[in-house]
């Protein structure tokens, strides 16, 4: 007995060493990603008129970054694999913040499109990049809340940026510079030097952790390695094969969802605010509220589906979440029921990817993890954020209604929330014949 109560606190002591080590200095990092893609909304007040930006030109700019990050996101996974986490995901922060500062340049629509893909380009692979750099150190058991804890850095984002954007944008005309030049000149200069202390602050793989005594070490290496066979025992599906199975397009599909929901606000909902007459200071304020409700509830969510075991429901939930606050919103048209059914979408968006990115991580044998976790994160972020945030323009343009343009979300959070429910069914009759089989 005492020896099981021995081995439960090694694991426990291990485990939280290994989050107060990395996790915040990663959330640190997410954080300043997402200033750093998102604050073209919040820039979007000043900055369109300046540089004669319509709503369609706006959307296509936003999407391109998203586009970018699709076409580089599974080579710069794999270039992680290669070169390490340290390095690359330090490579990845120099080069997106620098870009990012040079927003601060763009002289019109032209190259406005120009820097926004070359963002993408630079911030390819981050996410999945760290979701693949936890599973080397954290057991399963513990992922849906350290993933979560991670992720709550992009909701987190907007509610620091929204103010912090509206009061760089009231530094409008010192030094010569409009106020969106100032956001985000700095916005972008700390992302590069977290980049460079991540080269000394990141480990790579537990056996090389100092910082780890030795019993800690031995638990942790044995513990991933064991978890890393498990995977490995699955049926391996070689790269060229990976994007032709079904499921790895469905759990795309999927995360498209939430990607959508998440892109498209954190895109447009400072100018659907304002539309209701806010000051630029009021935008940035109330577009804050949403964003702090939802860091919350999705760090709660995420440790709910880890103390249960169960991460079906737990993905299925926020995806109807963010149908029915999308489809009630589209029909709203005060301010407060407004902001109530985006914090209802954002709260969805966010706790869904705790849970999700849990699941799928198991999903896939250990050879293919790398490229599987990019290819559903860059294909959701093509589809969440290339064509989506391209739609709401059309549909804003078209209209002149940003709640018409929500509608699209509606549809696709309904197919989403089918093809999850089909795909978990059929991942638990494999499962279970597979068990019946070792039985045997």
């Amino acid at each position: 007995m005492e020896t099981i109560q021995d081995d439960k606190r090694l694991e426990q002591e291990t485990v939280r060493k290994v989050t107060w080590r990395l996790l915040p200095f990663l959330m640190l990092c997410y954080l300043f990603a997402f200033i750093d893609r998102g604050n073209i909304g919040m820039a979007a007040l000043q900055m369109n008129q300046d540089i004669g930006l319509s709503p369609k030109m706006f959307g296509f700019a936003s999407s391109l970054f998203f586009i970018a990050y699709f076409i580089f996101e599974v080579p710069s996974n794999l270039a992680l694999q290669k070169f390490g986490a340290r390095k690359w995901l330090a490579r990845i922060m120099v080069t997106w913040g620098l870009i990012s500062a040079c927003t601060a340049f763009v002289q019109g629509p032209t190259s406005l499109y120009f820097v926004r893909f070359i963002l993408g380009a630079a911030e390819a692979g981050f996410f999945p990049g760290v979701v693949l750099y936890l599973t080397y150190w954290v057991p399963s058991a513990y992922r849906a809340r350290i993933v979560a804890l991670f992720m709550v850095a992009i909701p987190a984002a907007s509610f620091v940026a929204s103010p912090v954007s509206a009061l760089l944008l009231q530094m409008d005309g010192i030094g010569g510079l409009r106020g969106w030049h100032w956001l985000f000149l700095l916005e972008g200069l700390p992302t590069v030097l977290l980049g460079v202390v991540c080269l000394f602050f990141l480990t790579d793989r537990p056996d090389q952790a100092r910082w780890l005594n030795d019993a800690q070490r031995q638990w942790l290496v044995t513990t991933m390695d064991k978890e890393a066979a498990s995977r490995t025992a699955k049926q391996h599906i070689p790269l060229w094969k990976l994007f032709s199975q079904p499921h790895v397009w469905g759990m795309a599909l999927v995360c498209a969802c939430a990607s959508a929901a998440g892109s498209v606000l954190n895109v447009w909902q400072p100018q659907l605010l304002k539309s209701f007459g806010l000051t630029v200071m009021q935008t940035g304020l109330v577009n804050s509220i949403p964003y702090l409700v939802a860091s919350v509830l999705m760090v709660w969510w995420g440790r709910h589906s880890d103390r249960t075991g169960e991460r079906r429901w737990h993905t299925a939930i926020p995806l109807i979440l963010i149908g029915g606050g999308l489809a009630l919103a589209s029909l709203a048209n005060t301010l407060a029921p407004v902001v109530l059914l985006l914090t209802m979408v954002l709260i969805g968006a966010y706790s869904f990817k705790g849970p999700f990115w849990a699941m799928a991580s198991t999903w896939l044998a250990t050879g293919s993890a790398a490229a599987g976790l990019a290819g559903i994160n860059a294909v959701s972020n093509l589809i969440g954020g290339g064509l989506m945030v391209n739609a709401y323009g059309w549909i804003k343009d078209a209209t002149g209604s940003y709640a018409m343009a929500l509608l699209p979300l509606v549809g696709l959070s309904v197919v989403s929330v089918v093809i999850l429910l089909v795909l978990s069914r059929k991942s638990r009759v494999a499962a279970t014949g597979a068990l019946k089989e070792a039985v045997r």
